[in-house]
């Protein structure tokens, strides 16, 4: 275990983990300051506590877990990253708005309902956990080695010496 841990992809799923802890207390803080304090409905709260969490998201996975740098590609990386973290969003969106029905049809007290929306909202994340991580490692954070590799073959350059009648270098 500990060997996989300290391999490349082990290194990777310790970073993406780390990641995905600081982006659940950026998402519960304001999703707590959101519904708890300020009493805004759960699905505008979970609304803007993903939105706000998915910007330190996708800067710590992309240029600390997964070593990119530079500007990240729109369509390639940007457009991916938080179309997933909205998946996420639709599937807590859902199951927030059921647990506020919940609390709500049951009489619970203001901070129950908000304890329970809360759960229910970091649940609903930590299903596509596991799912987030592969897609990021295998399709979205890739680093492109045959494009690399291409880039650094040198071809044959055609010379014209006077010694020669022309010849490949």
């Amino acid at each position: 275990m500990r060997e996989r841990l300290r391999s490349p992809e082990g290194q990777k799923l310790l970073k993406y983990s780390a990641a995905s802890v600081v982006s659940v207390i950026v998402s519960v803080v304001f999703l707590v300051t959101f519904d708890g304090l300020l009493g805004w409905p759960a699905v505008l709260s979970s609304t803007l506590a993903t939105a706000i969490a998915t910007v330190p998201s996708y800067e710590l996975n992309r240029k600390w877990a997964w070593g990119k740098s530079g500007k990240g590609h729109l369509w390639k990386e940007v457009v991916p990253f938080w179309a997933l973290a909205f998946l996420g969003w639709g599937i807590s969106t859902f199951c927030v708005d059921v647990a506020e029905s919940f609390a709500q049809h049951h009489h619970f007290a203001h901070l129950v309902k908000t304890g329970l929306v809360t759960v229910v909202y970091v649940a609903a994340f930590g299903v596509l956990w596991i799912a987030k991580f592969v897609i990021f490692n295998k399709v979205l954070f890739v680093h492109d080695h045959h494009r690399d590799t291409i880039n650094t073959i040198s071809a044959p350059v055609w010379t014209a010496d006077r010694d020669q009648a022309g010849a490949f270098d």
